[in-house]
């Protein structure tokens, strides 16, 4: 199935697999249809007999499905424990079982009917201990409903065929086959509610980050602010008490206010411009390190560092900018970021393979209008967009200043390692 077409391109990763892991429990359910009508098939060359079985096994096959489709709600918790339907899934269990045994005894087809119809009934057993282990919880408590079935199972089988051998082979295969599928049901619900975990992990941890960010910038503009407004508080009272009395000291009283505004005034813009700032290094290195912990494969290539600083700080955020939009729109597996330096000017190319199926072209998100009006002010330009073939495209190119001084950085490629070391 395509990744870029239709209902699955816009599911996210934990719903995919749950869309997986829900498909399994049918396959498996499909998997014991496949197994006990192929006996029947091959072996039984009477007709009604052998439309009993198939139909019998059909009928247990679905209601497996059923059955396994909503207890994995249960787990998932979307729904209350299916408790009737683990009962009716019991009772049809008990219901084939015991039909398949009537046609074993009593059918006039001789071995091959008895033998079809003795597959079916262990089969279905075994079908009935693995999923019926998975309406319970704990490992004590599914071991314990497998081994039930089983002891029953063995029970029945020696009563219908008065030998202990057959017996306690028909009593074995349950309590194995049982016990394997009852297994492989729990373990898929435990990976799949470790995913949502994991997922819900990510979002709190981008959460924190930005929560973090909020209170440093608090932390450092209330430092800033704090003392010179406190200041300037304080004198201009005193400013009033001396216009008050006709004091000329007032006038140098607000006129050192006015010096603490200004210098206020400038302290903010600093703390500001450091915000806004972002280094190039830095954000290649944390764009790679993210994009990898989210399981998407990324390289970088070229120069890294000898740009000047305004030049930096643009394409730090174009790097950004273009990790959070792999992130957050589209299901990449892979992402390129390339710096290479052509005619002046400093070229970023991010490409990565999650174009979402309903895009169209270039994207207008607020995110690339505020980059577009940042490379804007340093005279550079941004191009975004579908390629047309499965991939998206973002382009930011950026002037290098020819009155700067500095030299051109190196065409030399560098590693991911590179960038590591790069940042400061």
């Amino acid at each position: 199935m395509s990744r870029s077409g239709g209902w699955w391109g816009r599911k996210s990763t934990p719903a995919k697999f749950e869309t997986y892991t829900r498909w399994s429990f049918h396959m498996l359910a499909l998997t014991e249809l496949s197994v006990a009508v192929g006996p029947v098939v091959g072996q039984v060359e009477q007709r009604r007999p052998a439309l009993v079985l198939i139909a019998l096994a059909a009928v247990h096959s679905v209601v497996c499905g059923v059955t396994g489709s909503r207890t994995l709600d249960w787990h998932r918790g979307q729904r209350d424990r299916p408790v009737r339907t683990l009962w009716s899934f019991g009772a049809v269990t008990v219901l084939v079982a015991a039909v398949a045994l009537v046609i074993a005894r009593r059918s006039p087809g001789g071995g091959e009917v008895e033998g079809a119809a003795g597959g079916i009934f262990a089969i279905t057993m075994v079908f009935g201990a693995g999923t019926t282990a998975i309406g319970v919880h704990g490992r004590e408590r599914m071991t314990a409903m497998v081994a039930a079935f089983a002891a029953g199972t063995g029970v029945v089988s020696w009563a219908v065929t008065q030998s202990w051998a057959v017996a306690l082979v028909t009593a074995l295969v349950v309590l194995a086959g049982g016990g394997f599928f009852a297994f492989t049901y729990a373990f898929s619900v435990w990976l799949l509610n470790a995913v949502y975990e994991l997922d819900e992990a990510r979002e709190t941890r981008a959460r924190l980050a930005v929560a973090e960010e909020r209170l440093r910038f608090g932390r450092d503009l209330h430092d800033v602010m704090g003392r010179n407004l406190a200041v300037i508080a304080l004198k201009s009272e005193l400013a009033v008490q001396l216009a008050q009395r006709k004091r000329p000291e007032a006038v140098t009283q607000m006129v050192e206010v006015q010096r603490l505004a200004h210098e206020a005034q400038r302290e903010v813009r600093e703390v500001v411009r450091g915000y806004r700032e972002a280094d190039l290094g830095s954000e290649l290195a944390g764009a790679q390190g993210v994009l990898t912990a989210a399981g998407i494969e990324c390289t970088v290539s070229g120069p890294v560092t000898g740009f000047p600083a305004p030049v930096q700080s643009a394409l730090g955020w174009a790097v950004r900018e273009a990790a959070t939009n792999v992130l957050r729109h589209g299901d990449a597996r892979r992402c390129a970021m390339e710096l290479r330096v052509r005619k002046g000017h400093v070229v970023l190319t991010v490409r990565n393979d999650g174009v979402p199926p309903q895009s169209g072209g270039p994207s207008r998100g607020a995110g690339l209008v505020g980059l577009r009006e940042r490379l804007a002010e340093i005279g550079g330009t941004l191009r975004a967009g579908p390629t047309g073939d499965g991939q998206f495209l973002l382009t930011a190119e950026v002037p290098l200043p020819a009155h700067s001084g500095e030299a051109a950085p190196a065409a030399a490629v560098q590693t991911p390692d590179s960038v590591s070391e790069a940042t400061p």
